[in-house]
């Protein structure tokens, strides 16, 4: 059942789409943003609150908007407990990560690259790049599939136009200009994000009844899990999300990119803000779980919808049109902010890690980024290597565009499959590579064949373990899975030191 017409969504997004385009134009349509640097990583010269709106506003994914809500629907206190801290710790680690990297690699532009110079090893960068372009295949079709179906709940715009319409929108605009693109729209988007959870939230709490019709359904819809510190929350779902959400950020190149691209001195300051600004959205969002799980306001899911919509209907069920038009704004605006994102980061991957470059190409870019001067003959070879650049770049925006809309269909035609589940398989894939990552930023000792064989066998035993528990739905197996994952990444690398150092280390 539509509340909007499919007319008025049609030209919501519209105007929409061609707000941003303009946002895009006006204030980040510059000449720099034709060359790599500009296009991939904003000159590594963005401030400080531009950061941590963008690194906020990318946060507030899906998962951030969907499935807060429906934790804080089925399991009450300690389900929203579990599901926000995580996510706020996890973009506060990239307080210590972000200038580690930025240390050790100044002129740096994705993860993966990091572990090839440092490992110099092409077989580990190689499986590398597998999780972190499978994260950015997977935040593209979370978004389009949560995106799609919001509209077709709301307005009846067909699941497949509505998904094929966001990423439109997002193409034309990041193709504007690359990551500057994305890092502006984050900026207004957070605003939009921010007005719809400051007007719509309290305006649906008073039309409930009041602060009490939030506090009756604290216990979730069973009404049994109002000790936020509940022991079987925690083990069946606390300790899969923690993994999965710190995994999620410190193996999202989304968030490296951004390290790279922020002005040093300010990354600290930029990812403290960002995690503080991102945690007071699920928080707000899951008093409408709450509203939802008191049986005494009637609010129920309707037949063949997932559960991670529950919020978009208490606020249907609660408010006129005007408040859903503004809380569908407010859903577009975080899920476009992190399908831009995506794109953006798979573009950095791609071109940095997957083309390839004559040595002489390579020799220009490293002088272009220590800012050295160039030749003539260098710099016709540097405006030939940023027009492959941003081609590729673009390039790239269109595959993964296209790859995401094919995974979203295929999700939408599998039986008991919702957004809940992509969120837990991807976060998974993440956890393989996570302590490998810490421990190249600050272990000298770590070599490529622990790595190598620590990530292997957890991709190859790990993951299917995990999503084998998903399947029979047991707890027990879900969680000894993710520590599985965890376990044995670590175990090899520290098992396989590097052998000049420990010889070292022994004399």
């Amino acid at each position: 059942m539509a509340f909007i017409s499919s007319s008025a969504g049609y030209w919501l997004l519209l105007v929409y789409g061609i707000f941003m385009i303009l946002i895009t134009y006006f204030f980040a349509r510059w000449k720099k943003y034709k060359t790599i640097q500009g296009f991939l990583v904003a000159e590594r010269n963005v401030n400080w609150w531009l950061g941590a709106t963008s690194i906020a506003a990318s946060w507030i994914w899906a998962p951030a908007l969907f499935v807060s809500v429906q934790f804080a629907y089925q399991q009450g206190l300690p389900g929203i407990f579990w599901f926000t801290f995580p996510n706020i710790i996890a973009l506060a680690l990239f307080m210590f990560l972000a200038p580690k990297i930025r240390e050790k690699l100044p002129n740096g532009y994705t993860l993966p690259q990091w572990i090839r110079y440092k490992l110099k090893s092409e077989k580990v960068h190689k499986i590398y790049l597998f999780p972190y372009f499978f994260y950015q295949l997977m935040a593209v079709t979370v978004q389009l599939f949560a995106g799609g179906s919001l509209l077709y709940l709301i307005t009846g715009i067909p699941l497949i136009t509505g998904m094929i319409i966001m990423a439109l929108i997002v193409l034309i605009y990041s193709f504007i200009s690359g990551l500057e693109s994305s890092i502006v729209t984050d900026f207004v988007q957070f605003i939009l994000i921010i007005l719809g959870v400051v007007i719509v939230v309290p305006w649906a709490i008073v039309n409930a009844g009041g602060w009490s019709a939030v506090s009756t359904g604290f216990g979730g819809l069973s009404g049994q899990f109002r000790n936020i510190f509940d022991p079987g929350v925690a083990f069946s779902f606390g300790i899969v999300t923690a993994i999965g959400l710190i995994s999620g950020a410190i193996s999202d190149q989304q968030y490296w990119q951004r390290a790279f691209a922020i002005k040093k001195k300010n990354l600290i300051k930029s990812f403290l803000f960002g995690a503080i600004m991102f945690g007071i959205v699920p928080i707000a969002l899951s008093t409408l779980g709450f509203l939802a799980a008191n049986s005494s306001l009637g609010i129920s899911l309707p037949a063949n919808t997932d559960v991670s919509m529950i919020g978009i209907l208490t606020v249907t069920s609660l408010l006129p049109t005007i408040a859903i038009v503004l809380f569908v704004v407010m859903l577009l605006s975080a899920l476009m902010s992190t399908l831009d994102s995506g794109l953006n980061a798979t573009s950095s991957l791609f071109v940095t890690d997957v083309l390839r470059y004559s040595n002489k190409e390579k020799e220009v870019w490293a002088k272009v980024d220590n800012g050295q001067a160039l030749t003539n003959e260098e710099e016709n070879i540097g405006k030939h290597l940023d027009k492959k650049g941003v081609f590729y770049s673009k390039a790239s925006m269109l595959g993964i565009t296209i790859l995401g809309f094919l995974v979203a269909l295929a999700a939408t035609y599998i039986p008991g499959f919702g957004l809940k589940h992509l969120w837990w398989i991807f976060n998974t894939i993440a956890a393989c590579v996570v302590v490998p990552t810490v421990l190249s930023l600050y272990w000298n000792r770590l070599d490529a064949r622990g790595v190598f064989w620590g990530v292997l066998i957890a991709f190859v035993v790990g993951v299917p373990l995990f999503v084998y528990g998903n399947i029979i739905d047991n707890p027990v197996w879900i969680v000894s899975s993710s520590l599985f994952i965890i376990l044995v990444s670590t175990l090899f690398c520290l098992a396989m030191p590097k052998k000049d150092l420990q010889k070292k280390s022994l004399i």
